[in-house]
């Protein structure tokens, strides 16, 4: 084909300097994104008071049955000003402080390193956990609430505990003290259920123990990494069997339906972890490895395995939340205020527990009279419902809305032969 003609040269081709625009002009200046500062609490991180002091003569103290004496929210108050709520925080925070970055497979708690009462509170864990054998469950026909033969079971606890306190050196006015908080820490024996303040009783039964010299400082970590998990054994096979119902529930929206120890406990043990992050609680792999060793990640695993849907995000949102901390220390912190606040300043909770002479009540707060009065003079000890205050906020008033148990959910779904079938949220 003929050309049309000479091509133009390159020179002639390209634009002139001057008709070439100036993006630099016209394109707006990049400036560094302004990084927000994070997230802070201004609530600070409660103080750790000393270890509570030990009794000079065990034999010589002049002891009591505990009692109720949280009526009002003054009485609450006096509570919270006094030297037994330092007592308190500083034995459960004094347990936690004693297992930071300590696994429970350390050599120095382990079963053979322990000291003879810790393995004797290990082997009366163990009988606690077959007197459920004693008391099989009634049929539930599909009854996700409270079964009653949980009653029987806290009977048998409570027959047991004289010989039990007896094998730790406690006997008399001392071991009817401390059994109390025992019997107690296992649930309530009329509503049939189990929360955070059942467990709190637990840790003061370790208190009385160590207050009377029963148990010593060195024992601690065993107790914090080898007791209180036998306990957890021992709860769990309770609130799997009797279907327990949550005690003062919040729902989705609280950390979890029954146990808060272990999550204070097992933060301490993670806070220098050189790998495991607050994050692990949604690697499988990661749960299935370390839960054995550490408490927090075990009580995850353990949620996960009592719910009908699967993910943490959908079951337990505040948990999927806490998740996203950008290390263990902010966790750590934010459980030592929880505790404080949400379980030692809640009046829902603290008008159950028992005051005597080793954990006893500030000066002002209402008589044990006074507590039965408002019962209808009847005398309910740790097992009344009546005669408290009821602020009516529903999920959070311990007289509130009965909240079915999530475990008796998926037992009852394997039941039906519905085992390991968890449901997908159809977004997920």
């Amino acid at each position: 084909m003929a050309s049309s003609g000479p091509l133009p040269s390159p020179a002639a081709a390209a634009p002139s300097a001057s008709s070439i625009p100036n993006l630099k002009d016209r394109l707006p200046k990049l400036e560094p994104r302004k990084r927000r500062p994070p997230p802070t609490n201004p609530t600070p991180v409660p103080p750790t008071p000393p270890l509570p002091a030990q009794l000079d003569d065990p034999a010589g103290w002049t002891y009591a049955v505990p009692s109720r004496r949280i009526l009002t929210r003054a009485d609450l108050e006096l509570f919270l000003a006094s030297p037994t709520y330092d007592l308190l925080v500083g034995w459960v925070f004094g347990l936690a402080d004693a297992v930071v970055d300590t696994p429970r497979s350390a050599p120095a708690v382990r079963d053979d390193a322990v000291s003879e009462p810790v393995r004797t509170l290990l082997a009366v864990l163990d009988e606690a956990k077959t007197l459920t054998e004693l008391a099989p469950p009634n049929e539930q026909g599909g009854s996700r609430f409270g079964n009653r033969a949980f009653q029987g079971f806290v009977d048998l606890v409570r027959a047991r505990a004289p010989e039990w306190h007896l094998r730790l050196r406690l006997d008399g006015a001392a071991a009817a003290e401390a059994g109390a908080y025992l019997t107690q820490s296992f649930g309530n024996r009329d509503r049939i259920d189990y929360g955070s303040g059942h467990e709190l009783n637990f840790a003061v039964w370790l208190l009385c123990l160590y207050r009377a010299r029963a148990l010593g400082a060195a024992d601690l970590p065993a107790l914090a990494l080898r007791v209180f998990p036998r306990y957890l054994a021992a709860v769990r096979a309770a609130q799997t069997l009797y279907y327990l119902e949550p005690a003062g529930s919040h729902g989705v929206w609280g950390l979890d339906d029954y146990q808060f120890l272990p999550f204070l406990l097992g933060a301490a043990q993670l806070l220098r972890h050189p790998y495991i992050t607050p994050r692990a609680v949604h690697h499988d792999l990661t749960l299935e490895e370390a839960a054995p060793d550490y408490l927090y990640l075990d009580q995850v695993a353990f949620v996960n395995g009592t719910k009908t849907v699967r993910g943490l995000r959908w079951h337990s949102p505040m948990l999927d939340d806490i998740s996203a901390a950008r290390s263990w220390a902010k966790i750590d912190a934010g459980m030592r205020r929880m505790f404080v606040k949400e379980i030692l300043g809640k009046l829902p909770v603290m008008q159950h527990f028992l005051f005597g002479s080793l954990v006893p009540a500030a000066e002002g707060m209402c008589a044990e009279e006074e507590v039965e009065a408002a019962a209808g003079g009847e005398h309910e000890g740790e097992e009344g419902h009546a005669g408290h205050a009821h602020d009516g906020k529903g999920w959070d008033d311990c007289c509130g809305i009965k909240v079915p148990s999530s475990i008796a959910a998926a037992q009852e779904i394997r039941k039906m032969g519905g085992a390991d079938a968890l449901r997908r949220i159809p977004f997920d």
